[in-house]
């Protein structure tokens, strides 16, 4: 059997049935409801935890009026500005476990999306936050980057996805107490081009402490950043 044929077969013919099934009706990824040709059914899409309307512009927390939070005045981070679509809780959790952990490849286009549809935002590149080599080979794909390729295609920015690297395979922060985080991603990244007066959009799926942005956006700065931008899709609420 030629190579090429037994390579499709094994990566490619999959990939082409995962396309064809995302066209057809299909159940919805939550409660099974019949969701037509979404992700979800239009009852889970409008449970999806919204944020609240007053949040700091740095961390993107609640915070009166939506001013810098005293946090951010106090020790203000790397970042500038931190952009997020949803809050990180049920159901849009599930969404997005389910992509990290369950390769539910369907759902890498309703999160781009949706993060372009609530999100607008002008830059010089969208950076999304590299996965070591190792995670990448155990997960196969890069969530980050996956999403931050649909979101850069809808809103016709320019995507640099291969300047930055994660140098170190860290423990997962998740597995961490919030203290040990800042620890545990410091040197973590690289980034290879200089990006001298460059606005920079980094873009990660979840930011709980905003250690692992916070560290890359402060790599990205060494390499001469003027601006950096998070820009997830979910953020962590107290």
């Amino acid at each position: 059997m030629p190579c090429s044929v037994s390579i499709f077969r094994r990566f490619g013919a999959p990939l082409v049935r995962r396309a064809a099934d995302a066209a057809l009706p299909q159940d919805c990824l939550l409660c099974a409801a019949p969701a037509a040709s979404s992700l979800i059914c239009p009852a889970c899409e409008a449970r999806l935890p919204r944020l609240p309307a007053a949040l700091c512009p740095v961390c993107a927390l609640p915070s009166p009026a939506g001013a810098p939070c005293g946090a951010c005045l106090k020790a203000p981070p790397h970042y500038d500005a931190t952009l997020a679509a949803f809050a990180y809780d049920f159901p849009l959790d599930r969404v997005i476990q389910a992509l990290k952990y369950g390769s539910e490849l369907a759902a890498i286009p309703f999160l781009g999306n949706s993060l372009a549809d609530c999100v607008h935002i002008d830059s010089d590149l969208i950076v999304p936050l590299p996965l070591h080599p190792a995670r990448l080979r155990q997960r196969g794909f890069n969530q980050a980057l996956e999403i931050g390729r649909r979101f850069a295609a809808r809103l016709e920015l320019p995507l640099a996805a291969a300047i930055c690297e994660r140098t170190h395979d860290s423990a997962p922060q998740a597995s961490l107490p919030w203290a040990e985080r800042q620890r545990n991603v410091r040197g973590a990244f690289l980034c290879r081009v200089d990006l001298t007066g460059k606005r920079v959009v980094a873009v990660d799926d979840v930011m709980t402490t905003g250690a692992t942005l916070n560290e890359f956006a402060r790599t990205l700065k060494h390499a001469g950043a003027a601006h950096v931008t998070n820009l997830v899709v979910a953020r962590t609420l107290r």
